[in-house]
């Protein structure tokens, strides 16, 4: 091979290895934190959230004075915010709501001196709140609700000290029944998501410890599954915390916020078809607990919150698709 020819080709291989040491550096993320309209109402932690076709709905929780009951209607197209009827039970904190055949629910929480196991439904076409049966359960804070299947669940929580049960609601005859056993540890603080007609449930404390047990729930069947551990030592992972905030969008469920020895801005994706975690773009926010979040067909928030005895009224979107951008 000629002078020429060996110039040539050494050359080629340089601009081939500076080309992919180039595309590795510029390669781009994914997973945009932008800020939306700042809520209406008082700034607050531990409300409750749920979607009503394309709205979301903010209820309850507490600023830091005083027990709140007042009712938020969030339309995601417009960012705008309406009041709807004042929810008439007492005013409260660390309840539990979910969406059942186009309603909503809301129910337990604490009220600065007891714990509450009352329940309500919402109608968002006559903007009224009617009051259901009882919770089946204790009453309780700091458990957790979803819907799955046609019925309504709410499990775990404290009463006085951390819980494992689960109840099921049949909004056709307004009635409970205690649900198939759950195999999980006792929890309170937990977060869930729903993909389907399967819940996940993880995180959350008991004992002072975090909990690293992760469930799925098929409501088809009534039947609790065991997935990967949040810690699993298999994994390059650990995802130890309470009082975060979970949502799911576009088949994959999400972590966010929460404490975890320390205020956190984490934001780790879990894909159901590999029962792995990723972790994501932080959330852009302040590091908070007890925040809520509106997950949609298409967009997630994450809003509310509080860090220490401040309380936020931010409204933070989540778009998984588009390239992350430092100033929103």
């Amino acid at each position: 091979m000629n002078l020429k020819k060996m110039y040539l080709k050494g050359f080629t291989l340089l601009m081939v290895v500076a080309f992919i040491g180039c595309s590795s550096d510029d390669e781009d993320d994914y997973g945009n934190w932008v800020e939306s309209s700042t809520f209406d109402g008082y700034a607050r932690g531990n409300a409750v959230a749920f979607v009503i076709g394309d709205k979301g709905y903010l209820v309850t929780g507490y600023d830091g004075d005083d027990y709140l009951f007042d009712t938020w209607e969030y339309n995601s197209e417009g960012d705008y915010w309406i009041q709807k009827a004042d929810f008439p039970g007492t005013p409260r904190s660390g309840a539990v709501g979910f969406t059942l055949n186009g309603k909503g629910y809301l129910g337990t929480g604490y009220d600065g001196n007891n714990e509450l196991k009352d329940f309500w439904q919402y109608d968002p076409v006559l903007d009224k709140w009617t009051q259901k049966a009882d919770f089946g359960g204790t009453a309780r804070y700091g458990a957790v609700g979803f819907a799955v299947s046609g019925k309504g669940y709410i499990g775990t929580g404290y009463d006085g000290s951390e819980l494992k049960d689960f109840w099921k609601y049949d909004d056709v005859t307004d009635s409970w029944e205690l649900s198939v056993g759950f195999g999980g540890e006792k929890r309170k603080d937990a977060t869930v998501f729903v993909i389907g007609d399967l819940a996940y449930l993880g995180s959350g404390i008991h004992n002072g410890a975090y909990e690293n047990d992760f469930h799925s729930f098929n409501g088809t069947t009534e039947t609790w599954t065991r997935l990967k551990d949040l810690d699993d030592e298999d994994e390059d992972y650990s995802i130890l915390l309470s009082s975060g905030v979970s949502f799911s969008l576009n088949g994959k469920g999400y972590f966010v916020t929460g404490e975890a020895g320390g205020l956190t801005r984490e934001n780790w994706e879990y894909d159901p078809l590999t029962d792995v975690w990723e972790e994501q773009p932080s959330y852009e926010g302040t590091p908070r607990q007890d925040a809520s979040a509106f997950s949609f067909s298409d967009k997630a928030f994450v809003l509310m919150g509080r860090s220490g005895s401040y309380y936020f009224d931010d409204i933070w979107e989540y778009r998984p698709d588009e390239i992350v951008e430092d100033n929103d």
